[in-house]
């Protein structure tokens, strides 16, 4: 089956996990302590890549548990309007919304710190969701700031067993964020559990000795393509583009060379951008042609770019005429 436009349904992402405040600060090269003014703006990994694939102009639901507070309001509504559908966003008043406070270099490279000590995204249950929360869906999207021990993982558990059982596309970006964890051995675990769940697995430069063992992407697919589910690997080098992996194909782009303002969330929009252009193939992954491939690494590359042009992640994100002008002039 080829690439088909406009004449068949897109598929539709449903993306699990944490929802929260970036605080970004409003000057470059400080450290945090020393940031006086800071912005606030809706991100969390999963909500991004929900947020971006709407942008886009993509369908998604966001699933996931805001406390009852003025930061979990301000979210919901943020998801509303970029187009995030939020049935399945649970409220409580039991835990608050989570915080992060970011740094950013000069170079728009970020620090990060986080207040999750009691955190409402980790107290959602299973038993919260409607039994067919998944049945509209296609692709299951999540990372690994949730999958600490909590109610939380194991919903991850019980959505990825229903994704499995309907066919659905399962996308893991990892994601790591060290400081999240008592230590490194819990996190490395959590990330090697879920690996072999997922359909795509996306790896960044910074992120892949500590989750494969190898220094290079070429050592490491063996061992993540002998995985369980594994078709496509993506693996993201920052400012020098990205290459895709499938068994039998695969496409290197080098990226698009801007000035950064801010890169938060822009990984999350690349794998968005990825997984609208694969949304919108009418075919099985191990279908996917290497001109394929390489055409939705470039336009995920492209994204990814023009992300970094702005402060902010979620409401910030670009539509498709924006990247498509960036494109044509890049």
């Amino acid at each position: 089956m080829n690439f088909r436009e406009g004449d068949f349904d897109m598929k539709k992402l449903c993306a699990v996990g944490e929802a929260l405040i970036d605080f970004v600060p409003m000057e470059k090269g400080q450290r945090l302590k020393d940031v006086v003014t800071f912005k606030r703006v809706a991100g969390g990994a999963p909500a991004n890549v929900a947020g971006a694939f709407c942008k886009l102009g993509g369908n998604a639901k966001m699933i996931t548990k805001l406390g009852n507070d003025a930061f979990g309001d301000y979210i919901e509504e943020t998801l509303r309007e970029v187009g995030i559908e939020t049935d399945s966003v649970i409220r409580t008043d039991d835990a608050d919304t989570s915080l992060a406070f970011v740094s950013l270099a000069a170079d728009g490279n970020r620090d990060f710190m986080f207040y999750r000590r009691n955190c409402s995204d980790l107290s959602l249950d299973f038993s919260e969701l409607d039994e067919n929360v998944l049945d509209d869906c296609e692709i299951l999207h999540f990372c690994s700031v949730s999958l600490k021990e909590s109610p939380m993982k194991n919903t991850h558990v019980e959505l990825i067993k229903k994704a499995s059982e309907k066919g659905m596309i399962i996308s893991f970006d990892p994601n790591l964020r060290f400081s999240l964890w008592e230590n490194e051995a819990d996190l490395k675990a959590a990330v090697k559990e879920f690996l072999p769940y997922a359909d795509i697995i996306k790896i960044s430069d910074e992120e892949l000795e500590f989750i494969t063992g190898e220094q290079k992407i070429e050592d490491a697919l063996e061992d993540l393509f002998a995985l369980d589910k594994c078709k496509i690997v993506v693996y993201t080098k920052g400012a020098d583009g990205a290459e895709v992996y499938t068994k039998n194909a695969v496409a290197k782009h080098d990226g698009y060379k801007v000035d950064a303002v801010d890169t938060t969330g822009a990984g999350d929009s690349f794998i968005a951008a990825l997984l609208y252009k694969i949304a919108d193939f009418d075919g099985g992954l191990e279908e996917l042609p290497e001109e394929f491939i390489y055409d939705a690494v470039k336009f995920a590359n492209a994204y990814g770019a023009l992300t970094t042009q702005k402060q902010g992640a979620l409401a910030s994100y670009a539509n498709m005429e924006d990247t498509m002008k960036f494109m044509e002039n890049n």
